[in-house]
């Protein structure tokens, strides 16, 4: 496909999303099943395009003042790409499947329009309604850090310290510019593609035999602030796919018992998969039974309880940016009795002096500190580990630079740390 048709298609698929009020994912898999014909450095070209309009959208329509899917892509061709007004105009010319020519009006607002005045949802490009909640967790910030996650976020990597080392991951793929992470000693960072695109590792021998593990770096931090020792007795309450369950392995050198388990037992079908490539030998998969208290036997037997607690996402709005125009005010009210829940349910598995660890990867109040304000006061036998001691039991002690400045706990974001937005908050029983 030419450039310009692939224009068209991300265009088509942003009418789809749009319509159908569905995620991305889905609006990009059906347009592939219905146009066979294209290969997939289209498929994954458009989906670039699609991506770049979705992160961009609130600040491309007021640039075009347009918010058509044709507008807000003009406008992230601008915004997110930096296309000059003579490139943009090459892509549209009605001619092979491309967009139809550009009219007047959207020459004038290439050449002439900006964000001068724009209102900080769209300067941020994040929903109206979820101004006031942004704004009580970022301040004078609010603009800074809501543009840091509307943009393009790199591929980090965590290297399997089961079968390797860093420094030997990092020259096995230096020919994909591979760079150590800032602050996690066990991560590693490949640049995007010129196009805007992750580099692919389906062909890469590191991956394949699960010597790295996609994770982004703020995930890794999150795992490593668990301070997770070989021998200990630990349980993912929400393991999901299984991302901090294996980094959590690797730490406790195989040594010891993890216990992964999540409510929706769908959730947990790619773990057995990754532990078997990542060669993690002290994990237990524990899938829910209908009916069943399934977790009894773990009662006061947990040196550590960790919560990735399902939330708003916020903090990867990166990396899912039609996520953050699906959301609904409902949705937020519904996390927060779910991480209330999760953190009483948590209390019952730990012995005494043991912790909970607390994640999100929402960047907002009420879904962090205030459920951790919540918990502690129905639970006064738990107290706060301040952030600094956090970072210094993890051996990372930069990180407390990063201390909440609300409650316990500590903030990473794009803005501030370079990674996804995460909070972590940890919780020792007396």
């Amino acid at each position: 496909m030419i450039p310009g048709a692939r224009v068209a298609a991300a265009i088509e698929i942003l009418d789809d999303i749009e319509t159908l009020r569905r995620p991305a994912s889905d609006a990009l898999k059906d347009w592939g099943l219905g146009h066979r014909f294209a290969g997939s450095k289209d498929r994954s070209a458009i989906a670039s395009l699609v991506f770049d309009a979705l992160r961009k959208r609130a600040s491309s329509a007021f640039l075009m003042d347009d918010g058509a899917s044709r507008g807000i892509m003009l406008g992230a061709l601008r915004l997110a790409r930096g296309l000059s007004d003579e490139t943009i105009e090459a892509l549209f010319t009605g001619e092979g499947h491309t967009p139809a020519q550009l009219t007047s009006a959207e020459r004038d607002r290439l050449k002439t329009g900006d964000l001068e005045g724009a209102p900080a949802h769209v300067a941020g490009d994040f929903p109206d309604w979820l101004e006031p909640a942004l704004a009580a967790a970022f301040g004078d910030r609010l603009i800074a850090e809501t543009a840091a996650l509307a943009e393009r976020a790199p591929l980090d990597l965590r290297v399997n310290t089961l079968k390797g080392e860093r420094d030997k991951a990092l020259a096995r793929l230096a020919r994909l510019h591979a760079a150590p992470t800032r602050f996690s000693p066990v991560g590693l960072r490949l640049p995007l593609t010129p196009d805007g695109r992750n580099p692919s590792l389906a062909g890469e021998p590191d991956y394949i035999r699960g010597r790295v593990e996609i994770q982004d770096e703020g995930s890794q931090l999150a795992a490593l602030l668990c301070a997770a020792s070989p021998g200990e007795q630990a349980l993912d309450l929400c393991a999901g796919g299984g991302g901090k369950a294996l980094a959590l392995a690797a730490m406790m050198q195989n040594k010891g018992q993890i216990y992964a388990s999540d409510d929706e037992g769908r959730r947990l079908a790619p773990i057995y998969a990754r532990l078997a490539r990542a060669g993690a030998r002290n994990v237990q998969v524990r899938p829910p039974r209908k009916g069943e208290d399934f977790l009894a036997d773990l009662e006061g037997r947990c040196d550590l309880v960790l919560i990735d607690a399902p939330c708003t996402g916020i903090g990867a709005w990166r990396r899912n940016p039609d996520a953050k125009w699906r959301i609904r005010p409902g949705a937020l009210e519904l996390r927060m009795a779910e991480q209330d829940q999760l953190l009483a349910e948590a209390s019952r598995f730990l012995k005494p002096q043991g912790r909970i660890v607390y994640v999100t990867c929402s960047l907002l109040l009420d879904e962090n500190e205030e459920r951790v304000a919540a918990f502690l006061a129905g639970h006064a036998e738990f107290r706060p580990v301040p952030a600094q001691a956090m970072a210094e039991r993890a051996g990372l002690p930069e990180l407390s630079g990063f201390a909440s400045t609300r409650g316990p706990g500590l903030r990473l974001s794009p803005a501030s740390s370079g990674t996804d937005g995460f909070y972590v908050a940890m919780l020792e029983r007396g």
